[in-house]
């Protein structure tokens, strides 16, 4: 049982069509692991072992009577507690929602569900995906407990990791996504502005909120993708099989992205760029000047948008906000409104500038984080900057992909992020897999099945 928790979207996935494992046996694997680890790990707020045990007894039926809905047919997932569901209460960590009735599912929940999908329960995230976490716990990294999973969808990333869910859903405004799968060993997607729909996700910054999976492998992705996003010429992302990279221009910037990283980081990073050189893949250093002076415009992007879609909750229940939530979010209406349009202004200038840079690229790739998984303690108090190298594409609308490349002597993941031309998922999947393929890093995870 503890294997069949440990298995990959894409495995699982071929064992139920072949009728050799049944979505009741799957569901049951990972629910117990959910009730031995959850305590300790925080993954979840909200298990919902009931609904899943009845959904997936109906998608056993369905089977017996020859209905197939797909490759994520009775595959367990987990929601980032941001997501609307009906079924299941929404928090989004926070107890200023806790008399909030919902009555609709978030639209990728509905596309996950039709597509044949169970629902495990919802993830533990930051306060509105930008607070603290001292309601219901500080999810851990499986690695090493002592340390925070990163944020904000931190209970999705560590569930993934540690055999508590196949795949789960998560949101990104600024690295949310991709940071918390490095941190952990797993895949996070954020595609292309606009492509995954937010509906029925609780707004941050309406311009830079991003839904998207996460999972042990880029294969998982696509399959996830397939339904959260259908592919307007065809219904696989991945479209064909990608081994190498022979052909492929990747730029590795020069300012930045390669500055001021932790050394451990760097080692591991520098070791992936040698990898994707002999894959076949022509790096080649591009300038993006404007890349190291974003933290600001984004700050105040991020906290005006935050304020304007909480003002009126912030004025009724303040008092039910966390600390740390309640200062965030407040402090948008102190920005005028000269300061947010200059923001915007120098967003424009960046999207125009790595425009140029990406013309004769395929992709540009660069560090996830600049550092290792923080203790619990330093979360807490004075929490580092994981947005340093995701920011940028939430700013942008590129699409990016974290994907594991390596570990620090001390046994923490260090993710790798690519980034691909609007729309060209399919280009960045490719190249995700292909590296996934020849350095399996992302299979490090099953060491988890005897560690935690």
């Amino acid at each position: 049982m503890q294997d069949l928790a440990f298995m990959t979207v894409s495995k699982v996935s071929d064992l139920i069509q072949k009728r050799e494992v049944s979505p009741v046996e799957i569901t049951e694997s990972v629910l117990q692991r959910i009730d031995q680890y959850n305590d300790h790990l925080k993954s979840y707020i909200t298990v919902c072992g009931e609904l899943a045990r009845k959904q997936a007894h109906e998608r056993e039926r369905e089977l017996s009577r020859g209905c197939y809905r797909g490759p994520l047919h009775g595959i367990p997932i987990a929601h980032k507690d941001v997501l609307y569901t009906r079924a299941v209460r929404t928090t989004a960590h926070s107890r200023a929602l806790d008399d909030v009735t919902i009555t609709e599912d978030a639209q990728v929940v509905v596309r996950l569900e039709a597509a044949g999908m169970v629902m495990l329960g919802k993830t533990n995230t930051n306060e509105f995906a930008n607070g603290g976490t001292e309601h219901y716990g500080t999810p851990r990294l499986p690695w090493d407990a002592r340390c925070f999973s990163g944020g904000s969808s931190a209970g999705s990333a560590n569930a993934v990791a540690a055999g508590l869910a196949p795949a789960a859903t998560g949101s990104d405004t600024a690295g949310s996504i991709r940071a918390p799968a490095s941190f952990c060993g797993v895949v996070g997607l954020k595609a292309t502005h606009g492509l995954v729909p937010v509906d029925g996700l609780i707004p941050l910054s309406w311009s830079m909120d991003y839904a998207g999976p996460l999972a042990r492998s880029v294969a998982d992705i696509g399959l996830l993708m397939d339904a959260m996003a259908p592919h307007p010429k065809t219904s696989n992302w991945l479209l064909a099989d990608c081994w190498d990279l022979t052909g492929m221009s990747i730029g590795i910037p020069r300012q930045h992205f390669f500055e001021g990283l932790d050394s451990e980081v760097e080692r591991v990073v520098r070791r992936a760029l040698d990898r994707l050189n002999l894959l076949g893949a022509d790096l080649r250093s591009v300038d993006l000047p404007r890349a190291g002076d974003l933290a600001a415009a984004s700050s105040v992007i991020l906290a005006v948008e935050a304020f304007a879609s909480h003002a009126g909750r912030l004025r009724e229940k303040g008092d039910l906000y966390g600390t740390r939530a309640r200062r965030h979010l407040s402090s948008g209406a102190f920005y005028s409104g000269a300061e947010y349009e200059q923001a915007g202004q120098i967003r424009t200038l960046w999207m125009q500038e790595l425009a140029k840079a990406m013309a004769d690229l395929d992709l540009i790739v660069t560090p996830t984080v600049s550092i290792p998984p923080v203790p619990i303690s330093v979360e807490e108090t004075r929490p580092p900057d994981t947005s340093w190298g995701t920011r940028h594409f939430n700013l942008s609308g590129h699409p990016a992909i974290s994907i594991p490349c390596g570990f620090t002597e001390s046994g923490h993941p260090v993710g790798l992020q690519m980034v691909a031309h609007w729309h060209d998922e399919t280009t960045l999947l490719q190249a995700a897999m292909a590296y996934e393929r020849a350095f399996p890093w992302h299979e490090g995870y099953l060491a988890l099945k005897e560690v935690i």
